[in-house]
């Protein structure tokens, strides 16, 4: 893509979007152009509509191909000023399929093996259910990020390169003192990775918890994302205000919290059906009665 490359790494840059989204945005428009072997100056609405038909006969999901098209959609609309020619191209409609939960059974479970098993891997876990947090925030902390006079700890840079405050429990207070009091990690990352002054990575996090779930005996894909999500659930089971989890996650839009409350099974049980309500004040009229006359409009 030559000079469309490096312009669009701009654009990018400039919308402050998040690192991932700007990999895979690069990433898409590159295949889009390898497929056709040409400058996407060149190209118009057909070309991008039939290779999207491509990656569909090579079963693309619709996630896949909602990301492509977001892609596409921010080279030609932002980076080549031409949005006429995305335009016409819909947005793939992707199901929104309802995130398993860990009960806090299988939490405690899943920690207590990942503990035995890998020790960092199950702090930063505990860090991602104890306090909300994304794996990335919690690879990325800092022992000045943890502020036990408040019992809070500061994400900085989180998505959208905004900073906030989370939770900070207790529990997971104790096992970051002896951790630091056993490791003593080099500054400036709490999780130090194998790479000299780089955090532990996600990847490797994600490893260790897929191994301990299935130690485990958990069943469902088990995740730091998920972590999270179990996080949110269970404390809008505890009766927690939406908007209080909302400023925890760190979320811009109270609509990405409240898909919280359709995976929370025990919020949807303690609801009373109608059918089981008994009608307030008796059922109406007196059996047998003619009841109350209709009171006649007021005439002016």
């Amino acid at each position: 893509m030559g000079k469309v490359y490096d312009k669009m790494v701009l654009d990018l840059k400039l919308r402050n979007l998040a690192e991932g989204t700007q990999r895979e945005y690069l990433r898409c428009c590159c295949n889009f152009v390898r497929y056709h072997m040409r400058s996407p100056l060149e190209l118009g609405t057909r070309d991008i509509k039939e290779f999207l038909g491509h990656l569909l006969m090579k079963t693309a999901s619709a996630e896949t191909l909602k990301m492509y098209v977001a892609g596409l959609k921010f080279l030609y609309g932002v980076t080549l000023e031409r949005p006429k020619v995305v335009e016409a191209i819909p947005w793939p409609k992707v199901a929104h399929r309802k995130p398993d939960i860990l009960s806090k059974e299988e939490v405690g479970s899943l920690l207590r093996v990942a503990t035995t098993a890998s020790p960092v891997p199950a702090i930063i876990a505990m860090a991602a259910y104890g306090s909300g947090l994304r794996i990335s925030e919690a690879c990325r902390l800092k022992a000045e990020d943890i502020d036990s006079s408040r019992m809070l700890m500061h994400v900085r840079l989180g998505k959208g390169k905004k900073d906030r405050f989370v939770l900070l429990s207790k529990r997971l207070l104790e096992v970051l003192r002896s951790y630091w009091s056993r490791t003593r990690p080099p500054e400036p990352w709490l999780f130090p990775g194998r790479v000299p002054d780089q955090h532990v990575s996600p990847s490797a996090v994600r490893m260790a918890l897929g191994a301990a779930a299935t130690k485990a005996g958990i069943k469902k894909r088990v995740t730091p994302h998920l972590l999270r999500h179990s996080f949110a659930t269970h404390l809008l089971e505890d009766g927690v205000d939406i908007r209080i989890i909302q400023e925890l996650l760190g979320h811009a839009s109270l609509r990405t919290t409240a898909r919280y409350t359709h995976v929370s099974t025990k919020v949807l049980g303690s609801v009373t059906s109608p059918l089981d309500r008994p009608p307030r004040g008796g059922s109406g009229r007196k059996a047998g009665g003619r009841g109350k006359a209709r009171r006649q409009p007021r005439r002016d």
